[in-house]
């Protein structure tokens, strides 16, 4: 036994294996996951691989190469894991290369990155310095002997082999699957499509492995969605019934023979028709101004401090539970949603890597039909995101970056321009693209309250002194100080169209991208009334509808940005396809409270269910049945995966073509059929 232990490849695969296994135990602990179940098995299997490939090769090294290739490999999967912790609890989710196009955004705050690290995440490192401290104080003190290549070759055969087996059992096994996971173990492994849900069931090693194998060696995978039952039939027909011909539509879906296509054709189509309510057309033939505010949470929900935001809560609507779920790339990706009502793709910068795609079904393609005069504005510059290029092909009349727009801005990060500049340019805007009274809709995204906090800035001092003589940490002062400047915005808008006379005939729609993930939950708790460390309350943000001649009323509800569309829809009588989003009518009788987070935990009044752990929290007596929570979490997993298919094969541009062309036909032969039958009463008659 103790020459099997002098062999240089056993050596070598136990400091590998170890050095390598237990950061992931230790970012399993930190994260506060089960370290016993089946996850932790595969995870020690997929290393394991590793470890018997590279002790192979390793096998024919000196001693020397073999140490530092070994520590090498230790390290890096020391400080990746070490990273990823870091990343999760900065902006709430993994790094993964297929956001790659965001890392010149990255360097950016790389500073608040890195201030944000809690010392614990360290720990992470401990196994590096292990194998460290054994190379210098043991590993001289025994003989290392390779072993011949035939035994080698056997040896690491024989373990890779057992290793790729148990892998794969562990992924394929029915019985070693979560059949409640909103993905599968397997589609997880194919796709990597869920980044919270890869690093729960593969490590953060297997996440880096399975990400790369996505963005080189994409999958496709051909999906057979469950469909309802087709619930629109004559027999529930009513003065709020909302018909729909779908006559073209069906002989599109009878002809097509993409699979992918009609899979997507045949769960649109059979989504319910949402009926119209008491709400419809109450904003009819009013202009619509939305506003998605960057950074904003519910500390902006402040009389003494706000008091133009707090007008427009106080005195429209308001949903106390809205959410903005963070997911790659943020504030461009809640944006995307708010826009489509689609949900973005977890792991991309949805919007800019298809920036090509077409949304005929968009929030401003709904209003250009409607013969809106229709723009939007954001007061930077494209450095981030291409919004001209999105913007314009989301249906856009016009889009005005912060160069357009000609206001002072800066390159520097700390440096934003300023909302309340942007605001004046917006009212000069409207003044010289309305004209004989034409109704206007307008989407607009504000910068000012964006991160860094912890840095002075211009924006960041200018309100310092507002919270002066409270016990707030500095970095949430300069937020605040930040909201300020939005607040300021806000009044001069409201000014502006009250003064133009237009103020009755506007309504006002707000809400937050995303939390200020520059502020430690710690932080932003000393501020706000609830725990944002759990349950995902710091992705809680407020969400307003505004108009001065509607009642005020606060709404409990939980939702997010995913349902904006579909309400305004409806409010201003516009005729839509319900179906078309994975929204729905918050003031509909479909309207189901809940909110679903990026990797697939969902919330509302009674529930809490954490997609990564597999775990449900009751905040009520009532319970749920595992049938129950079976038919939530895959009908949650349908919708994000018909909507990530749709938006990678562009398919409402597909559809709008194939529609139009379908129209088309269907016109030509009604003119054909119509000479016909003149010709033919022609003849008859002679």
């Amino acid at each position: 036994m103790k020459n099997k232990f002098n062999n240089s490849y056993v050596i070598t695969y136990i400091v590998l294996m170890l050095g390598m296994f237990l950061p992931e135990v230790i970012f399993k602990l930190i994260n506060k996951s089960n370290i016993f179940d089946i996850s932790t098995l595969r995870i020690f299997l997929g290393i394991n691989i590793i470890c018997a490939i590279v002790s192979f090769f390793l096998n024919f090294a000196n001693h020397i190469v073999k140490k530092v290739v070994t520590s090498i490999l230790v390290f890096a999967t020391s400080v990746y894991a070490c990273a990823q912790l870091g990343f999760f609890n900065f902006l709430g989710v993994y790094i993964s290369f297929q956001t790659s196009s965001q890392l010149g955004a990255v360097k950016d705050y790389v500073k608040d990155f890195i201030r944000s690290f809690k010392p614990y995440f360290f720990l992470v490192l401990i196994p590096f310095i292990l194998v460290i401290a054994f190379y210098i104080f043991f590993s001289k003190k025994t003989k290392n002997e390779n072993i011949s290549f035939k035994n080698n070759t056997l040896t690491s055969s024989a373990l890779l082999m057992a290793s790729i087996i148990l892998y794969a059992t562990t992924i394929l096994a029915p019985g070693l699957q979560n059949k409640y996971q909103t993905v599968s173990t397997k589609n997880l492994f194919l796709t990597a499509s869920n980044p919270s849900l890869t690093v729960e069931q593969y490590g953060s090693l297997g996440f880096c492995f399975l990400d790369v194998k996505a963005m080189l060696f994409p999958v496709t995978l051909e999906e057979n969605y469950v469909i309802n039952q087709n619930y629109n039939n004559a027999s529930k027909i009513t003065e709020l019934t909302r018909e729909i011909d779908d006559t073209l539509w069906q002989q599109i879906i009878d002809e097509e023979t993409d699979k992918t296509m009609n899979s997507l054709n045949n769960y649109f189509i059979n989504r319910k028709i949402t009926d119209r309510n008491e709400y419809t057309g109450l904003f009819e033939d009013k202009n619509l101004i939305v506003i998605m505010m960057e950074s904003v949470n519910d500390i902006f929900i402040n009389p003494e401090y706000y008091p133009n935001f707090y007008k427009l809560l106080n005195d429209g609507w308001y949903w106390e539970n809205n959410y903005s779920p963070r997911n790659s790339c943020a504030t461009m990706n809640n944006e995307f949603s708010g826009m489509t009502s689609l949900y973005s793709i977890y792991n991309t910068c949805t919007a800019s890597k298809y920036k090509a795609n077409t949304y005929y079904e968009s929030i401003f393609n709904l209003f250009n039909k409607t013969d809106y005069t229709t723009f939007s504005a954001h007061d930077y510059t494209e450095a981030y995101y291409p919004r001209n290029t999105i913007h314009t092909n989301m249906g856009s009349g016009e889009y005005f970056g912060v160069e357009k727009l000609g206001i002072e801005y800066s390159d520097e990060y700390i440096n934003w321009a300023n909302d309340d500049d942007f605001m004046v340019e917006v009212l000069n805007i409207i003044d010289d693209k309305v004209e004989n009274d034409e109704n206007f809709m307008t989407w607009l995204t504000s910068v000012s309250s964006h991160q860094p906090y912890s840095v002075d800035s211009i924006q960041g001092n200018k309100y310092y002194d507002l919270t002066e003589g409270t016990d707030y940490p500095e970095d949430v002062r300069r937020y605040m100080s930040k909201l300020k400047i939005l607040d300021d915005g806000l009044g001069i808008l409201l000014e502006g169209l009250e003064s133009r006379g237009i103020l009755d005939d506007t309504v006002i729609v707000l809400y937050g991208d995303h939390y200020p993930y520059g502020i430690s939950t710690d932080n932003l708790n000393q501020v706000l009334d609830y725990d944002t460390s759990e349950y995902y309350n710091a992705e809680r943000v407020p969400f307003v509808i505004y108009n001065s001649e509607i009642e005020s009323k606060v709404y409990s509800e939980y939702t997010s940005y995913i349902n904006i569309l579909p309400t305004l829809a409806n409010l201003f009588n516009i005729d839509y396809d319900p179906r078309f989003y994975l929204g729905t009518d918050l003031l509909s009788g479909d309207y189901e409270s809940r909110v679903v987070f990026a990797d697939g935990s969902w919330k509302n009044e009674k529930f809490y269910y954490d997609a990564t752990k597999n775990k449900i929290t009751n905040f009520t007596d009532e319970e749920l049945s595992l049938d129950e929570l079976k038919a939530i979490n895959d009908d949650i997993n349908t919708k994000i995966s018909v909507s990530n298919n749709a938006i990678k094969n562009n398919y409402f541009a597909y559809l709008e073509k194939k529609l139009t062309q379908k129209s088309s036909d269907s016109e030509e032969k009604n003119v054909t059929d119509n000479k016909n039958s003149k010709n033919s009463k022609v003849v008859n008659g002679s």
